[in-house]
């Protein structure tokens, strides 16, 4: 009741504030109140971070075409202002940009040819493969045969980019797995590692972590691993 009184006081102290030359219709049956007036933004550190670290990576190498495999759209729509981008995804997203294709694939069981893709990224996705969460068949390895069809459409010396929750291994059905360092490094055996990063549990405080150790990853408990690997 008094949240009701406080936001028609509000409504009526801007209304009598309105210059009636704008010609804005103000109606108090098409108010929608929100409250974000907290001092400090309010951000998913794992989605931020881990996008922001990925498009360093690719614009950094220098690499003309991008494979993105079902992260997050913000990200592959954002890169491809930059670098031609194909998304590829069970469910596309058929967005009309410039410099963005978009094809459906099943990442466990890609229509590419070996050895073909330069560039490749896949982030926050693997955990969820073969859970059944977003209509997909249930699959307790699917995420392990996901990563061999990365390795197998990556070219020799292609840089794979991938970005997965770690921590102490365990499944959260129907959500995602967690990982932890060697079960990340062991499924992409046949690359190399040659950078990651950590978003930690407490990331809002600390933000991204660059090169830890894997026992600092390990030791999380819900927190975001960022693995740059290349293809031996």
């Amino acid at each position: 009741m008094f949240k009701k009184i406080d936001n028609y006081c509000e409504y009526r102290y801007f209304k009598d504030k309105i210059n009636n030359n704008r010609f804005m219709q103000l109606n108090w049956q098409d108010s929608i109140f929100l409250k974000e007036s907290d001092p400090e933004k309010h951000f998913d550190a794992h989605y931020i971070y881990h996008t922001g670290w990925a498009a360093r990576k690719i614009i950094g190498s220098k690499v003309t075409f991008h494979n993105d495999f079902s992260s997050s759209l913000y990200f592959s729509s954002i890169i491809s202002a930059v670098i031609p981008v194909a998304f590829h995804d069970l469910r596309p997203a058929k967005l009309n940009l410039s410099n963005y294709d978009w094809k459906s694939v099943d990442l466990v069981n890609l229509d590419i040819l070996s050895n073909s893709l330069q560039s490749l990224s896949c982030m926050h996705v693997i955990e969820h493969i073969g859970l059944g969460r977003y209509g997909d068949s249930m699959n307790p390895d699917a995420d392990i045969k996901a990563c061999d069809e990365l390795q197998r459409v990556a070219s020799h010396g292609a840089r794979i980019l991938i970005v997965v929750p770690v921590g102490k291994p365990k499944i959260c059905f129907n959500a995602h797995r967690i990982y932890s360092f060697d079960m990340v490094t062991e499924m992409f055996s046949k690359c190399e590692l040659i950078s990651n990063a950590l978003i930690p549990d407490n990331a809002n405080k600390v933000g991204i972590i660059y090169e830890p150790s894997k026992i600092i990853f390990d030791e999380q408990y819900y927190a975001c691993g960022c693995f740059e690997f290349i293809k031996k």
